[in-house]
């Protein structure tokens, strides 16, 4: 049973890998390569004409490349261009699809088999699958933002890369932690009466109060960004987007993969999670 629920979850994430890998192929690449092109431009700028400071600054933060890495015509013709953006473009579908692939194997494959209990909703529903893909998302994309927002292009800050990474995932940790203690206060909460409900649902988001801690003892971390307010504006919106739409085509096509493989025991491993007479029938 559980590698049919792990099957089912590297099917679902398939079809959100690559809807996300379409979406970074043909609306976030080419706004990346904008934005780091004006992002090199003011740099020169600011520089007072020496272009070398500029790329001494760029190459400090490790970030240095070429333009032609993102598709933009440069000296080297048009070409090179289409090559270098056709293989952007491959290499973050590929990439996107081993992403979701995985995130569908993990939360929506064994994380589903363990957890399906305990999710709200009945099992013919989409709930369940609406509860893990937020859980997911909660867990993997908001909480780290919480003490890392995400940043546009070009952005320098101030915080070490391992610091940032000890930091994010510290908080995608206490984003499970929280999520699982959530789901388990909801549960049993909804178990004593049906007609407690939203008192469950307020009581479950309690636990996440955990995360403002790290939010208030985490280091600053200052971030100089060359780009406009607006368009920077645009591309963390962008980011945050991109993210949410992963999480809810994983969650849709779950749903859509579990209510057409739909069984007895899926159904009996949900009432395993009730034991007699934990839930009171509804009046109907």
């Amino acid at each position: 049973m559980f590698a049919e629920y792990v099957l089912r979850g590297v099917k679902a994430g398939l079809v959100a890998g690559l809807v996300f890998g379409l979406f970074v192929a043909v609306v976030a690449n080419p706004l990346v390569a904008f934005a780091d092109e004006l992002g090199h431009g003011e740099a020169a700028i600011e520089a007072d004409g020496d272009p070398g400071a500029a790329g001494a600054d760029h190459d400090h933060d490790g970030s240095s490349h070429d333009a032609t890495d993102h598709g933009v015509v440069g000296e080297t013709g048009h070409d090179h261009g289409v090559v270098s953006a056709t293989t952007t473009s491959v290499v973050s579908i590929a990439s996107s699809v081993l992403w979701g692939v995985l995130l569908g194997a993990v939360v929506f494959g064994g994380g589903f088999y363990l957890l399906e209990p305990v999710l709200p909703g009945d099992s013919g529903s989409a709930t369940p699958d609406v509860a893990a893909g937020s859980a997911g998302f909660l867990s993997a994309s908001v909480a780290p933002w919480l003490v890392l927002p995400p940043q546009p292009p070009g952005a320098r800050q101030f915080l070490a890369v391992s610091t940032r990474v000890r930091l994010y995932a510290g908080m995608v940790a206490l984003g499970v932690v929280c999520c699982l203690l959530a789901l388990y206060t909801f549960d049993r909460l909804s178990r004593r009466d049906r007609r407690s409900t939203t008192v469950a649902a307020a009581a479950a988001l309690v636990p996440f109060g955990l995360l403002a801690v790290p939010v208030v003892l985490a280091p600053a971390n200052p971030v100089e960004n060359p780009l406009p307010a607006e368009l920077s504006a645009g591309l963390v919106g962008l980011t945050v987007f991109g993210q949410a739409l992963l999480w809810a085509v994983l969650a849709g096509a779950h749903a859509w993969l579990r209510r057409e493989s739909s069984s007895p025991p899926a159904d009996d491993r949900r009432a395993a999670g009730s034991t007699n007479g934990d839930r009171v029938p509804s009046a109907d």
